[in-house]
């Protein structure tokens, strides 16, 4: 029975570094690009949000 033994401090701070690097990502990707970049991309999901409720069904409302 001899398991590896945790620092459950460094444990805790590993992740939360994991996380603040996961967020900074996905920041870099979204404030890291160009306006003309950006209205494209608004673009693209404004028209597939369009698409998507398009196909909604729509129901009789009890």
């Amino acid at each position: 029975m001899s398991s590896e033994i945790i620092n459950l401090r460094r444990a805790r701070k590993t992740k939360q570094r994991e996380a603040r690097a996961d967020a900074a990502a996905e920041n870099r990707i979204r404030f890291g690009q160009s306006k003309a970049q950006r209205a494209l991309t608004a673009e693209a999901e404004a028209l597939a949000t369009r698409r998507f409720e398009g196909h909604r069904r729509e129901t009789d409302g009890d």
